[in-house]
């Protein structure tokens, strides 16, 4: 959500920070809309006043003049349907305001560098050494240690296409891979920890920008609760209406959830392998911080998530995002991209993003910097630490042997019984 009083304020800098978005200027349209509500309130107000003013005069205990009672009377009625008809009126301009402002992403970071789309984006270092092969390195499902173990058939059967069953050592590595990014982020970077609900209500939902920008790439339920396409919207979601004290923030927290998205816009990508599913299992963070503090907190996330792929010893790099290619609801955002020989290629395994006051003024998450100072809206960041299936083509693929077994990382052995390899027909050893 954007602050009406700014637009009203700096109409061309609004217009201008649309404008990288690829956005048409909407500030006239806003404050046309805005204007219209403003003055429909002073009417509506003027009128409730009138009202109350005539009715005191009507007391039935004195002897009014009964034709003056009768008029009054007669006036307060019209007044009734007058009231009744600016009353709709307001709903309807505050649902076209709403609907206009929330239809409109986040305003960019200085920063964030203009761009149309993924081509743009800016490298900003690389970290690792790509691991040289004897042999042709394979995707993760045809690696001879997981294929029989990464089930697309029997998923297909039971729930459709774009859902998976793992099983024995690939399950187990899956589990292994969840606790170890939960104990890094926990341990390591002293993030909160959270067991978060799947399920959340339409607010919530709007509050962080899922919708309605993306609600076709939701999926909801009959009773009117959406699944969640990331922990990102309870979390978020939990300081609904507070107002904080400035020496409880930041507050940075941690939570590994299932996640859900229809991917209604991306049919024909990823079709093969568990990059692309309609279910899967992520590690998110979210951090409340006062809005000065938000690019230090940037940085700090994303070493969170960094520390995770160092310690795994992947190689991958940190990409800062155009203006084409930044989310919805963010101003700036960076990408870890990890190497997959499999595909030789970079993919994103994370996403780590300012959100700003975006989601806080939707929401209503405010902070006081002393007892006396007035209430502000703090900055929200969130990204993953990271996603788990991901992760996991990542050691698949990255750990792969000419025999077609997989070395175990020697930080995840401890999640896995303490075994050192998943050998080419899928046991532990």
């Amino acid at each position: 959500m954007h602050d009406i009083k700014f637009i009203r304020k700096n109409p061309e800098i609004f217009d201008k920070a649309l404008e990288k978005r690829s956005e048409n200027s909407k500030s006239s349209k806003i404050i046309a809309l805005d204007s219209e509500r403003r003055h429909t309130i002073e009417k509506l107000e003027f009128l409730l006043a009138e009202r109350k003013r005539i009715s005191k005069k009507i007391n039935p205990s004195e002897n009014n003049n009964e034709a003056r009672v009768s008029s009054s009377r007669e006036g307060i009625k019209k007044m009734k349907d007058e009231i009744a008809q600016l009353e709709a009126t307001l709903r309807d301009k505050e649902n076209e305001l709403d609907t206009l402002l929330l239809s409109l992403p986040n305003l960019l970071s200085d920063d964030v560098p203009f761009g149309q789309s993924e081509a743009d984006n800016v490298e900003v270092y690389r970290w690792g050494e790509k691991k040289y092969f004897t042999f042709k390195p394979l995707e993760h499902f045809k690696v001879d240690a997981a294929k029989s173990d990464i089930n697309f058939e029997a998923a297909a059967k039971v729930a459709g296409s774009r859902f998976v069953f793992l099983s024995k050592s690939i399950a187990l590595m899956h589990r292994a891979l969840t606790q170890y990014m939960l104990n890094t982020n926990i341990i390591e970077s002293e993030l909160v920890e959270f067991w978060a609900p799947v399920l959340v209500n339409k607010q919530s939902m709007l509050g962080t920008g899922q919708l309605p920008k993306f609600r076709e790439d939701s999926y909801f339920t009959n009773n009117g609760l959406w699944l969640i396409p990331t922990a990102e919207v309870p979390l978020t979601n939990i300081g609904k209406g507070k107002t904080y004290k400035a020496e409880e923030l930041p507050i940075r927290m941690t939570a590994a959830t299932q996640c859900f998205r229809s991917e209604a816009g991306s049919a024909g990508k990823d079709t093969t392998g568990i990059i692309r599913q309609h279910q899967f299992e992520k590690v998110e963070m979210v951090t409340y911080c006062k809005p000065e503090f938000e690019n230090i907190e940037l940085e700090r996330m994303t070493d969170c998530a960094e520390k995770i792929l160092k310690n795994l010893l992947i190689p991958f790099r940190k990409i800062l995002l155009c203006s084409g290619d930044i989310g919805f609801g963010s101003k700036k955002t960076y990408d870890l991209e990890v190497w997959l020989p499999g595909q030789n290629r970079y993919r994103e395994i994370s996403s780590c993003s300012i959100c700003g006051d975006f989601q806080s003024r939707r929401i209503n998450i405010r902070f006081k910097n002393d007892r006396n100072s007035k209430p502000q809206f703090l900055s929200t960041l969130n990204g993953s630490g990271l996603a788990v299936g991901r992760c996991l083509v990542a050691v698949l693929e990255n750990y792969q042997t000419e025999d077609g077994s997989v070395i175990i990382p020697e930080v995840l052995r401890p999640y896995m019984f303490n075994y050192k390899k998943i050998d080419n027909m899928g046991n532990l050893k």
